[in-house]
């Protein structure tokens, strides 16, 4: 039976990978001979923090030195291109109405890359703080977040759910034993073929709730 369910923030709960892809294309559009390589290395590591995916395009894409003054830079920019969009991006199909039924249910929790201070605000203006016992975000781990939900918890990894749209994601859930289910978008590639454990891939959260249904959550009809 599930306990604990946890949500992925960016392509979960919100259609904010389009959002982010464009601004990660904005701040490395200094370097047009790497950009191809820098935006295949985002999409292919949603679940990684900005600071991580920083580093590593610096370090391995463009072999240069990031110093902390450049780090901040880019990060700066980065979020003065996103911050106020993010108040606004769509939800995925299903989610509001997710969180309403299931929130009544079970703990539900957010365990998202983006950093928790503005993880924290973003949900508070967008009202959606009081469905979530607790919201996590960077500098934490994906998988400390998890170990620490299911200690608060008390919850067994099997009686937990980790819903993620990255395979960074999925790492994370295999790290801590916990189950995972995929969230892919219609018309996007599936990242997760051949990675065991993926007991199953939604287009929307609609089905999410599908999915659950027998478990704890609400099988009320949709939203029209």
């Amino acid at each position: 039976m599930l306990a604990t369910l946890i949500l992925d923030f960016d392509g979960v709960v919100v259609e904010s990978l389009p959002l982010k892809t464009a601004a990660f294309r904005k701040i490395f559009s200094f370097a047009p001979g790497h950009l191809d390589e820098i935006i295949a290395f985002h999409l292919e590591n949603g679940g990684m923090s900005r600071y991580d995916k920083f580093r590593h395009i610096y370090e391995n894409i463009l072999h240069e030195e990031l110093t902390p003054e450049q780090e901040e830079r880019l990060a700066g920019e980065y979020a003065g291109l996103i911050f106020d969009a993010m108040l606004t991006v769509p939800y995925v199909e299903g989610a509001e109405e997710l969180l309403r039924d299931c929130s009544q249910r079970l703990p539900l929790y957010i365990v998202s890359a983006t950093p928790e201070g503005e993880m924290h605000e973003i949900a508070r203006r967008r009202d959606i703080t009081g469905f979530f016992v607790r919201i996590y975000g960077s500098p934490k781990t994906k998988a400390e977040c998890i170990r620490e939900i299911l200690e608060e918890t008390g919850a067994l990894p099997d009686e937990a759910l980790f819903v993620g749209d990255a395979p960074n994601d999925w790492d994370a859930a295999r790290a801590t034993g916990v189950r995972f289910v995929a969230r892919i978008p219609p018309g996007d590639p599936n990242r997760f073929v051949d990675r065991p454990g993926v007991e199953g891939i939604v287009e929307n959260l609609h089905e999410l709730r599908e999915y659950l249904r027998g478990n704890i959550c609400s099988s009320r009809s949709r939203t029209p």
